[in-house]
């Protein structure tokens, strides 16, 4: 929505016989901050108009604003409204596995990596370089890195087709701006990427669901959505799909890109997790299909979110200076530090001793998964497991539940193109900084969907 406006963009319909609707009210807010819908310091819609719009009395809104004010997501000014609170990272659970991020490396110590790094950056480089603006698509040094990374999922990748990015947000944002028309269409997986579904509501962009299967996108549904809509671009994650997790097969991959050359869309492959699962995964479909595909690989889920450090790999035959000029709108670069702390541990081979110890660590934790949680999905090096909700639960309800136990996690809702959607919850397992305290966040969740039905539903 926009900032101010009054819009309610952010609301579905209240479900009856589910959690109380102030309370789903407040699931609302939640989820909307969490996907970017709201931001911090943007007005809600006064109470009476929010009750207007979703049938219930005025009373019910009231309570849900207190509620949300309560957990330290609204603040109440005076003669004004309320706003989103601007202290919302303090406001979370102490346990959270809503945050999809890589575990702690085995057997290793992130900070002492960092500074040993740093120092031995600025024993060769101009410090007062790499405090400057650096325009352009990166260094030639950073996208030569940049391709030795990559070259394990992808040997033919070209350095010079690599465009450095502070950040795989950054370079979803740009290209929806390049390659769709204002108000144009988007197709994508029906659950995707939370951060899509901000940037294409940011740049009023609608997105297309496609239906999905076991193994991500259903290539006839793609052509069926791509003729019936018009639309020209898709984006995808073939590999370890947030949240579903599944991973494309060399003949899904394949049909997709069919599809893609048939019907002449341009595809945006969004591949955060590919390393992860490099002994298992196919190639990525830019390897099948380098004229027609944009690919974004992030360092966020493979080394750390810190780092704010993504490449974007272009067509053969793309222009790149449009899209650059729109990354320096964006953004303006990359932070330098950060770009250059990424590209020596590249050159010297640490970053794929991180890898392999953040690997490591993530198998472990989806075994654990497996046996506290054996009826999730899940990747045997991923970040994160989906759990279907047994038919007596509802999603709202559940997350309700293990709150107040001081564990959050992030309902279907916040994937979901098109609403109503699955009851089902994604559960990142790398934020927890142990095992143990993973085991007893899982366990919670096994006990509570276990209850009798009467003792997870809530009365309306």
């Amino acid at each position: 929505m926009a900032r101010g406006d009054g819009l309610i963009d952010w609301v579905s319909p209240l479900v009856p016989g589910a959690e109380p609707y102030y309370l789903q009210i407040v699931q609302f807010i939640e989820e909307a901050v969490e996907v970017g819908r709201l931001h911090p310091g943007d007005r809600l819609p006064p109470q009476r108009r929010l009750a207007d719009v979703l049938g219930v009395d005025f009373t019910t809104v009231t309570r849900a604003y207190g509620e949300a004010r309560r957990r330290g997501l609204l603040e109440a000014v005076t003669g004004r409204g309320s706003f989103v609170s601007p202290r919302r990272e303090t406001a979370g659970p102490p346990i959270d596995l809503g945050m999809n991020i890589p575990p702690p490396p085995t057997g290793m110590r992130l900070g002492d990596a960092i500074r040993d790094a740093i120092g031995e950056i600025l024993t060769r480089t101009d410090a007062n370089l790499l405090m400057a603006y650096h325009a352009g698509a990166g260094s030639r040094a950073e996208r030569a890195a940049a391709a030795i990374w990559l070259r394990p999922l992808w040997p033919e990748v070209d350095a010079d087709r690599i465009v450095v990015c502070a950040g795989a947000q950054t370079a979803l944002v740009a290209l929806l701006c390049r390659l769709v028309p204002d108000g144009g269409s988007v197709l994508c997986e029906a659950l995707t990427y939370p951060g899509l579904i901000a940037a294409s509501v940011e740049t009023k962009r609608k997105t297309i669901p496609v239906a999905i299967d076991g193994e991500g996108m259903v290539p006839e549904a793609l052509a069926e959505e791509a003729q019936r809509t018009g639309a020209k671009v898709v984006v995808i994650t073939p590999t370890i799909h947030n949240p579903t997790t599944a991973t494309m097969s060399e003949a899904r991959r394949e049909a997709i890109v069919s599809v893609a050359r048939r019907l002449d869309l341009t595809i945006v492959e969004d591949d955060p997790y590919a390393l992860l699962a490099l002994k298992s995964a196919p190639a990525p479909l830019a390897a099948r299909a380098p004229e027609r595909t944009w690919y974004v690989a992030s360092l966020s889920k493979t080394l750390s979110p810190g780092l704010r450090t993504a490449y974007l790999v272009a067509p053969v035959t793309a222009d790149l200076d449009p899209l650059l000029s729109l990354l320096s709108a964006l953004a303006r670069m990359p932070a330098p530090l950060m770009t250059a702390l990424a590209t020596h541990w590249i050159t010297i081979g640490l970053a794929r001793d991180i890898l392999e110890r953040v690997r490591a660590e993530a198998e472990q934790r989806q075994a654990l998964a497996r046996r506290v949680l054996p009826q999730a999905l899940g990747h045997p090096s991923g970040l994160h497991v989906w759990l279907a909700l047994p038919a007596d639960w509802d999603r709202h309800r559940l997350i309700q539940t293990v709150r107040r136990e001081g564990l959050g996690i992030v309902a279907s809702d916040a994937f979901a193109v098109a609403r109503p959607t699955t009851d089902a919850v994604r559960l990142a397992l790398g934020g927890v900084g142990d095992r143990a305290r993973l085991a007893e966040a899982l366990t919670l969740i096994a006990r509570t969907i276990s209850r009798a039905p009467e003792e997870g539903r809530a009365i309306v």
